[in-house]
């Protein structure tokens, strides 16, 4: 049975549901039921989907606080998918108005003009939401509403008659979710405007008596830095908001590179012909953690999820180029393509004033650098305790070689032969990945052979060199006598 007027409406039985009923209703239905409701959404599944499942049960409007890139919008998003799927509305109505509960005049006249006869139509909850993001310049007008003087003039209306009043996105969103993202950016004067939504449900345009009971889930997200550098929220907004829940960054670094995995995009060609081994996914997400606690990035501003997404995509890029520019078909990303990230970090980090002075594009190595060292000892002896207990090191084959040898120059875009015979080259460095790494695979096992390299320059025990096409590796003191006899000359 086609239902397209209100007379039709009841006779099916229908019955008027506030939104917060909807959602608190079909979450009961979800939990009975054992699904997943929040999908794609890793790592709060014991502390932030709770807070949130008690907050829609007790039909509050939520205020989302954390740092950038913790997925605040994503929930606020995927919360309409606990509404119902369709909902009558009554047919041209700017305000989505119940068939059987009408709050507008426009409604009210209509309902009252044809009775059963009103036509209806149905919307999808797909089209029940709504968001705006907090800027400096957003009015009363914008998310209210006020007097329009060209519906006026257009209508031969005074300005005292209702029908002249323009509806912000706000009344638009009635029985809809509305977000407002960065609510410390709102202007505490157009924060002030919505106390009587959220508390009373109503909104009052221009003066007018007019009192239209709105039925609205507000989701509201913020960054706690916002509120000493930007803004706040006045106190009596944050009082009438239901639900405050902390949202934080993985706490793994399995979890967190889960989510790179599942958010980063790939095409299907560098899907299938670029690998990307366990030791590279782990030290794009080592990086993230080690700006979290740099002395040169802001932790205050946080560091984004998505700097480890960009960073993994330009990963798989910069391997994908030198396959190009070698004519392979296959190729395997390797420790120096981590140097192709660097603009992948750059924007994504708030650096303090130390930062600001070593400049972006160093602080970005500073990091891959602190990324290799502490991901290293997590399989390799810490060649700093090996000195400190006076115990025969595992690495000295690899510096007895570097000691008798001029370098090892690795050239970032040589083809996967030249790759692996520099390599294997080094004596004792694939015995060293073979002793202390057994489970890899033979793709990745070149991969921890230059691993290895890095980790011993960063561990300050071979130097290392970042040249224009090459990374060169050599004996430490042999590289510092170098330098020495480089700077004498110049003096």
């Amino acid at each position: 049975m086609k239902v397209n007027t209100l007379g039709d409406l009841k006779k099916t039985g229908y019955v008027s549901k506030t939104i917060k009923d909807e959602l608190r209703d079909n979450l009961i239905m979800n939990i009975k039921a054992g699904e997943t409701i929040f999908k794609g959404i890793l790592g709060y599944e014991d502390t932030v989907i709770p807070d949130l499942e008690r907050a829609i049960l007790s039909r509050h409007n939520i205020n989302l606080l954390g740092l950038r890139g913790q997925a605040k919008t994503r929930i606020a998003r995927q919360m309409t998918e606990l509404l119902d799927e369709w909902i009558p509305v009554i047919k041209g109505s700017e305000l989505n108005e119940d068939p059987l509960a009408p709050v507008a005049r426009y409604a009210k006249d209509l309902i009252e003009e044809m009775g059963d006869k009103t036509p209806i139509e149905w919307l999808h909850r797909s089209e029940r939401y709504a968001e705006k993001l907090a800027t400096p310049d957003v009015s009363v007008a914008d998310l209210i509403g006020d007097v329009d003087p060209i519906k006026a003039a257009n209508l031969k209306l005074s300005y005292a008659d209702d029908r002249v009043i323009h509806f912000g996105i706000i009344p638009r969103s009635n029985r809809c979710i509305f977000v407002i993202n960065e609510l410390p950016d709102l202007q505490a004067r157009i924060q002030v405007a919505l106390f009587n939504i959220l508390q009373e449900g109503d909104i009052q345009i221009r003066g007018f008596k007019v009192r239209i009971p709105l039925d609205v889930e507000f989701i509201f997200t913020a960054n706690p830095e916002d509120y000493t550098n930007r803004g706040s929220i006045v106190t009596p907004l944050k009082d009438r908001i239901g639900s405050q829940i902390l949202t934080h960054y993985p706490k793994t670094i399995a979890l967190s590179a889960q989510i790179t995995q599942q958010e980063a995009r790939l095409s299907p060609e560098q899907r299938t012909s670029i690998t990307i081994g366990n030791i590279l996914k782990d030290l794009i997400e080592q990086i993230a953690f080690e700006a979290r606690q740099s002395e040169y990035v802001d932790a205050k501003s946080g560091v984004s999820a998505r700097l480890t997404i960009s960073a993994y995509e330009n990963l798989a890029s910069t391997a994908e180029r030198r396959m190009m520019l070698n004519n392979e078909e296959r190729t395997i990303a390797r420790i120096g393509d981590l140097w192709g990230v660097v603009p992948a970090i750059n924007g994504k980090i708030e650096l303090v004033y130390e930062g600001e002075q070593e400049g972006a594009a160093m602080v970005a190595q500073h990091l891959i650098g602190k990324a290799i060292r502490s991901y290293f000892v997590q399989f390799f002896p810490d060649p700093s305790k090996l000195k400190k207990k006076k115990t025969a090191s595992p690495y000295q084959p690899i510096l007895d070689w570097f000691a008798g040898n001029d370098a090892l120059d690795l050239l970032l875009n040589a083809d996967e032969f030249t790759y692996r015979k520099s390599l294997d080259s080094v004596d004792g460095l694939g015995k060293l990945v073979d002793t202390y790494m057994p489970k890899l695979t033979k793709t990745e096992r070149h991969t921890a052979m230059e691993f290895v390299l890095h980790a011993l320059a960063e561990h300050s025990q071979i130097g290392k060199s970042m040249l224009e096409r090459s990374i060169q590796f050599k004996d430490l003191f042999g590289s510092m006598f170098t330098s020495k006899d480089i700077d004498l000359e110049e003096n």
